[in-house]
């Protein structure tokens, strides 16, 4: 139990550092969205490439609100918290309760 219990902890942590790294991320993006960024610079480049995938279904199933406001960085961030808090928090009781 004590193996499971630790592959537990192991795969919260993993899965919360993840999900830290991509809020960062996600913040990045939507500071750069503010400005015109170029999109040649690499560091824009791959702010687009690793957020573009999650959100733009939500940008799909979201009305753009007046004056072109988008609002899936914050829904995709709420997201990321609530993985943190709900699941994250729950692995680290799950392998608790394991040992």
């Amino acid at each position: 139990m004590f193996v499971l219990s630790n592959f537990l902890v192991a795969v919260a942590q993993v899965l919360d550092y993840a999900l830290w790294a991509y809020s960062w991320i996600l913040l990045g993006r939507v500071i750069v969205s503010w400005f015109n960024a170029d999109y040649q610079n690499p560091i824009v480049r791959f702010l687009y490439t690793a957020t573009e995938p999650v959100l733009a279904p939500v940008r799909q199933r979201l009305p753009l609100l007046a004056g072109g406001l988008d609002l899936s960085p914050f829904v995709v961030w709420f997201a990321v918290l609530f993985l943190q808090r709900f699941l994250v928090r729950s692995l680290y009781e799950l392998a608790l309760a394991l040992r």
